[in-house]
C-alpha cells in the first residue's frame, strides 16, 4: 500500500501528526506538502494527490485542510476519485467498505489528532467489501462520465 499525503497551510499540522502514524506503522507514503504554513491555494494540493491516485501511482490519498471540504470538493472533480470527508472512524469504515473511497479528507479545524489519527487507521485498515456495493461504485463510474 503506497499513500500521498497534501494539505493547506491551515491542515499542516495535522496532516504531520498523520505522517508520523504512517511513519510509526511502517507504511509507504509520500507527503507532497506544503512545508511551511505559508498561506496556499488548496485547490493546488487536492490536484497533486487527485491526478496520483486516479493515475494509480499510490493506493489511497490523505487530504487536510481546515474542514476537509473544499479538499474533498476538489478532489472529487477528478474522473476515478472517490474522495470521502470523515470525521468519525464509522465514516471511515464505511467509505472504504461500501464506497471503495480512495482518499480520505479532515479537516485540522474539526479534529484533534488523536481522533484523526484514529480515523485514518480505520481508512487504512477497512478493505472494500464489493458485492452489492461494487454494482453501485460501477453506477459512480458511469455518472462520471455523464459530465
Amino acid at each position: 500500500m503506497k499513500i500521498i499525503l497534501a494539505s493547506d497551510h491551515a491542515g499542516l499540522e495535522l496532516r504531520q501528526a498523520l505522517v508520523g502514524l504512517l511513519q510509526e506503522k511502517g507504511v509507504s507514503f509520500q507527503d507532497v506538502g506544503p512545508t511551511t504554513s505559508e498561506s496556499v491555494d488548496y485547490p493546488d494540493f487536492a490536484k497533486k494527490v487527485a491526478r496520483a491516485v486516479a493515475a494509480g501511482e499510490y493506493t489511497l490519498g490523505v487530504l487536510v485542510c481546515g474542514t476537509g471540504i473544499g479538499m474533498s470538493i476538489v478532489a472529487n472533480k477528478y474522473r476515478g476519485i472517490r474522495a470521502a470527508l470523515c470525521s468519525t472512524e464509522f465514516e471511515a469504515r464505511m467509505a472504504r467498505e461500501h464506497n471503495d473511497a480512495n482518499i480520505l479528507c479532515l479537516g485540522q479545524r474539526v479534529l484533534g489528532a488523536g481522533v484523526a489519527k484514529g480515523i485514518l487507521e480505520a481508512f487504512l485498515a477497512t478493505p472494500f467489501a464489493g458485492g452489492k456495493h461494487a454494482r453501485r461504485v460501477q453506477m459512480i463510474r458511469e455518472a462520471e462520465s455523464e459530465r
